[in-house]
C-alpha cells in the first residue's frame, strides 16, 4: 500500500508559472532572472499559506539551473535542478529560524556563507520565519546581511514584516504576497479534483476557499479533509456538514421573513440554526455578512466584491431586488450592534433575538417615514367626527366651504376642473356654518409632540398630498388643581433627574444649581448666568411646561428665565487676585505682607 501524500505537498508548485495568486510577484522574479539582476536579498511577505516558501525554492532553483528556459523557468532535468528536487543540492540551504533562532544559529550560517558554491554560480540561503531571530541574532546578522559575498544571496520569508527591524528591510528587495482570491483557490481545487478523478459541486469547492481566507494551504487540508469524509464525492452538503458551516440557505430564509415581517418565523429559524450547535455570535457575524453581499449586489459595477459560486451568485441577485438599500443598511447597523454587545451581554440570546425582532419592524418604519398618514385613522373618518376629544385641537375659523364625505365608494376628482367626476356615487352633507380643520396631536416621549393638520377633501383635489406642518408643541388642557411648593420643588427635582437619565448634563446644571422663584400665581421665574444659558433652558422649556402640567394636573403654570450676569461672582486666578479675594475677607493679611515684605505676585 503506498504512502498517502496531502495534497498541499502532493501538488506543491515547482514553476513559477504554476504558483497561484501571486502572478505580480512570479513576473518580476522571472524577469530578474533572466535581465541578470538579482538583488543580494529577497524579503517575502504575505499571510500563511499563500506560497511565501514555495517561491523561495522555486527561486533557488531557477538561479542555479544550467539550461534556463526562455520564459524564464528551470529546466528540471540538468543536475543543478535534480539535485536540488532530490534534496541532496549543496548550494541551497534552508534555515527555520522559528527552532534556530539563537546568536550561534547565525554564527554558523555565518561561516557556511564563506565556503563558495559547487559547480554553481550562487549559493542560495533560505531563512524562513525570520521574525523569530532574537534581537542579538539580528545584530549578528546584518553586517552578512549588508556585504554578503558576491555568490551569496539570502532569501527570507514572514508572516510578521513589522517584527523585523528597519535596517534589516532597507538591506532587502521587498515582496508582499496576497490572500489568494477565492475564485483562483477554486479553480485550483477543481483542477486537483479532475486528476485524482473526484467528482465535485462547484459551490462546494467555493465554500472551501472562503473558509481559508485566502490561504491555499489550508483549502488545500479542507479538501483532502472532504475527500475522505465523503468517499471521494466533494459536494455543497457534504463540505458544510464536515466544516460545521451555517449553510447559505439559512440567511436566505432569514431575510426573506424580515422582509415579510413574519417574526414568528424569524425566532424560529434562529431556534433552529442554536438547535444545531452553532453559536449566536457566528449567526449574527455569518447574517451581517450575508446583509453585505445584498448590498453590493444591487450595482452591477461591485457586482464583482461577491466571491461566491454563480449558483450562489443567483440567489443573492434575487434577494437583493426584494429590499432596499435603506434595509440593507439599517438591518446592518443592528446587526453590527447586536455583535459588539454580545460577549458582555449576560443572556446572549436575547441579545440576537431583540436584533431580529427588530429588523422585522423595518419595512413598517421605512414605509410610515414614506407617509406618515399610515399612522393616523383613515381621513374620511376624521372629518366624519366633530373634533370633541382632548387631543384634537381646533384652529382659528376659515372661510365657508363644502364638506363632501365618501360613504359608498372612494372619491375621484378631476384634477384639470377640480371637480368630482360623476363616475363613483357620493352622498354630500353642506353645512353653512364656517368649518374649522381639525388637528391631531401626536405627543412623544418627552411630552412634546406635533399637532397634524387633516385638510379638507377641498384641498386634497387640489394638491393630491397630504402636508404636515408642525404646530405648538405644549400641551393644552383645562385643569387648574392646586399645589404645594414642595410638589412643585418635587416635581422640578424629577424632571432634572430626566435630564440627567437622558445625558443632557449642560442643561441639567441650570434645573440644579438654581431653585425657581414664585413671581405670581402660578408663575416662577428662574435666574441664569448668561445668553447660553437662556437659550438653552428655552430648548427645554416645552418638555418642562408639559412635564409640569401633566403630573400637577394644572395648565396655567408658566416658567420664565432671566439673565442675570451681575449676579456672576468672579472667580480669582492669578496669585494678586487670590491675595486680593482673601484680604477682603481678613485686613491682618495686607500688614503680614507689609511686616515681613512678601511677595505674592
Amino acid at each position: 500500500m503506498d504512502n498517502f501524500i496531502v495534497s498541499a505537498r502532493k501538488y506543491r508548485p515547482a514553476t513559477f508559472e504554476s504558483v497561484v495568486g501571486q502572478q505580480h510577484i512570479t513576473s518580476t522574479l522571472k524577469n530578474a532572472i533572466k535581465n541578470n539582476q538579482l538583488a543580494q536579498a529577497f524579503l517575502f511577505c504575505g499571510p500563511r499559506g499563500v506560497g511565501k516558501t514555495t517561491c523561495a525554492r522555486i527561486l533557488a532553483k531557477t538561479i542555479n539551473c544550467e539550461n534556463l528556459q526562455p520564459n524564464g523557468e528551470a529546466c528540471g532535468v540538468c543536475a543543478s535542478c535534480l539535485s536540488f528536487q532530490n534534496g541532496n543540492s549543496f548550494n541551497v540551504h534552508e534555515l527555520d529560524a522559528a527552532s534556530n533562532n539563537s546568536v550561534d544559529d547565525i554564527r554558523s550560517l555565518i561561516e557556511q556563507v564563506r565556503i563558495p558554491p559547487q559547480g554553481v554560480r550562487y549559493k542560495i540561503y533560505i531563512i524562513d520565519e525570520v521574525h523569530m531571530l532574537s534581537q542579538a541574532a539580528f545584530n549578528a546578522f546584518l553586517k552578512t546581511l549588508e556585504e554578503p559575498p558576491h555568490y551569496a544571496i539570502f532569501i527570507l520569508a514572514t508572516t510578521e514584516k513589522h517584527k523585523i527591524l528597519p535596517t534589516i528591510l532597507s538591506r532587502c528587495q521587498i515582496f508582499d504576497f496576497n490572500r489568494i482570491r477565492v475564485d483562483d483557490m477554486a479553480a485550483h481545487l477543481a483542477s486537483i479534483a479532475q486528476k485524482e478523478n473526484i467528482s465535485y459541486e462547484a459551490d462546494g469547492l467555493h465554500i472551501i476557499a472562503q473558509k481559508a481566507d485566502g490561504g491555499l494551504r489550508d483549502a488545500l487540508s479542507m479538501f483532502d479533509q472532504i475527500v475522505s469524509f465523503s468517499g471521494g464525492n466533494v459536494t455543497y452538503r457534504s463540505v458544510i456538514d464536515n466544516l460545521n458551516i451555517l449553510d447559505y440557505d439559512y440567511y436566505f430564509n432569514v431575510t426573506d421573513s424580515l422582509l415579510t415581517e413574519d417574526s414568528a418565523k424569524t425566532l424560529l429559524l434562529f431556534d433552529e440554526i442554536l438547535a444545531r450547535g452553532f453559536d449566536g455570535a457566528h449567526f449574527i457575524s455569518g447574517l451581517s455578512e450575508h446583509f453585505r453581499n445584498l448590498l453590493v449586489s444591487k450595482d452591477q459595477s461591485t457586482l464583482k466584491l461577491l466571491e461566491v459560486s454563480e449558483g450562489i451568485k443567483a440567489k443573492y441577485l434575487q434577494q437583493s431586488q426584494a429590499s432596499t438599500v435603506s434595509f440593507l443598511l439599517s438591518a446592518m447597523n443592528i446587526a453590527n450592534q447586536c455583535d459588539l454587545s454580545y460577549k458582555q451581554s449576560k443572556n446572549q440570546r436575547l441579545q440576537v433575538e431583540l436584533a431580529l425582532l427588530k429588523m422585522c419592524n423595518l419595512v413598517s418604519v421605512f414605509s410610515l417615514a414614506a407617509n406618515p398618514l399610515n399612522a393616523m385613522p383613515a381621513i374620511g373618518e376624521q372629518i366624519k367626527k366633530k373634533p370633541d376629544t382632548a387631543a384634537i385641537a381646533p384652529e382659528k375659523p376659515v372661510k365657508e366651504e363644502t364638506v363632501s364625505v365618501v360613504s359608498e365608494a372612494p372619491l375621484a376628482y378631476n384634477t384639470a376642473k377640480n371637480q368630482p367626476e360623476d363616475k363613483p356615487p357620493v352622498k354630500e352633507v353642506k353645512e353653512e356654518s364656517p368649518v374649522e380643520k381639525p388637528k391631531v396631536f401626536i405627543p412623544n416621549a418627552n411630552g412634546a409632540g406635533t399637532s397634524v393638520k387633516i385638510p379638507s377633501l377641498k384641498d386634497m383635489g387640489k394638491t393630491a398630498e397630504v402636508l404636515l406642518e408642525e404646530e405648538d408643541p405644549y400641551l393644552k388642557g383645562d385643569d387648574k388643581e392646586d399645589f404645594t411648593p414642595d410638589q412643585f420643588l418635587q416635581c422640578w427635582s424629577d424632571f432634572a433627574a430626566q435630564l440627567k437619565a437622558d445625558g443632557k448634563k449642560n442643561a441639567l446644571t441650570i434645573f440644579i444649581s438654581t431653585p425657581p422663584t414664585l413671581i405670581g400665581p402660578n408663575s416662577y421665574e428662574i435666574v441664569v448666568e448668561n445668553k447660553v444659558q437662556e437659550n438653552m433652558f428655552r430648548d427645554e422649556r416645552p418638555n418642562l411646561h408639559n412635564f409640569l402640567r401633566s403630573n400637577l394636573k394644572n395648565y396655567d403654570i408658566e416658567v420664565s428665565v432671566r439673565v442675570d450676569e451681575k449676579a456672576v461672582v468672579k472667580r480669582p486666578y492669578t496669585a494678586s487676585e487670590k491675595f486680593q479675594h482673601m484680604a477682603a475677607k481678613n485686613p491682618a493679611l495686607v500688614d503680614l505682607k507689609n511686616k515681613f515684605n512678601l511677595d505674592f505676585d
